[in-house]
């Protein structure tokens, strides 16, 4: 999810089951050339229909923070999904846009001057992001439903329950739920678990608990694991990026 470190952030419910709508304020260059770091994305399981002037695009799932280049300063609007949504939604595996930003228009999902109109009627909006969510719900209304086998892995995960006790709970054999997985959320169930146990961290970390304690709360084995999966996931050290406010 984009960092709640900026103040420039803003997310509301959506009128589509799943799925919140975001805004973020234009990120001012940094020293290195590229944005402000608290503009950065850290993985949460999701993808996102997104708009910035003039594009709409789709983010994949991703493994490491993201952080959006001079190019893409925004502003932005964005339609972010529960995990495992998306994919149906949009027509495509989550695996094949994992790390990515593309246009909507790679996809293929609508007509290429279909997705010029909307573009434009995004760009002209009064709030770009209520004419974005229109956009998904147009979509959705010509997808299949939320397969609930996906809600209860994620439920499961989220939960803290392992990857085993997982495949037990839908029914489904290792195999079989590693390749569910790809598809829709991007990577398999053991990423995907330790990405909702690091937002579950980070969310309970700041809100001062001590972190050793918030190691304890959410599953690691210590402070120190904790500080690894943050660093491996986002790039930043714990304290770091704990101190963006």
């Amino acid at each position: 999810m984009p960092s709640a470190e900026n103040s420039r952030y803003a997310e509301r419910p959506s009128r589509l089951p799943d799925a919140v709508v975001w805004t973020r304020g234009a990120t001012s260059p940094s020293p290195s050339g590229g944005v402000d770091d608290a503009a950065s994305v850290l993985p949460d399981g999701c993808m996102d229909l997104l708009w910035t002037e003039g594009r709409l695009l789709v983010a994949g799932p991703d493994t490491h923070a993201y952080r959006p280049g001079p190019d893409l300063p925004g502003p932005w609007a964005g339609v972010r999904f529960r995990p495992g949504t998306a994919p149906a939604l949009l027509g495509v595996p989550a695996h094949a846009l994992r790390d990515l930003r593309v246009d909507l228009a790679e996809l293929r999902l609508l007509p290429a001057a279909e997705i010029r109109r909307a573009t434009g009627r995004v760009d002209a909006a009064p709030d770009p992001a209520v004419a974005l969510e229109d956009l998904a719900l147009r979509l959705a209304a010509h997808a299949p439903a939320p397969d609930p086998l996906l809600r209860a892995v994620v439920a499961s995960l989220a939960a803290g329950r392992s990857v085993a006790a997982t495949a037990d709970t839908v029914g489904l054999g290792a195999r079989r739920l590693h390749r569910r997985s790809l598809d829709a959320f991007g990577y398999g169930p053991k990423t995907l678990a330790r990405i909702l146990r690091l937002q579950r961290a980070l969310i309970l970390a700041r809100t001062g608990v001590p972190l050793a304690t918030t190691a304890s709360r959410t599953g690691y084995a210590d402070q120190a694991h904790f500080a690894r999966d943050v660093r491996e996931f986002t790039g930043s050290t714990l304290t770091a990026l704990l101190g963006r406010r």
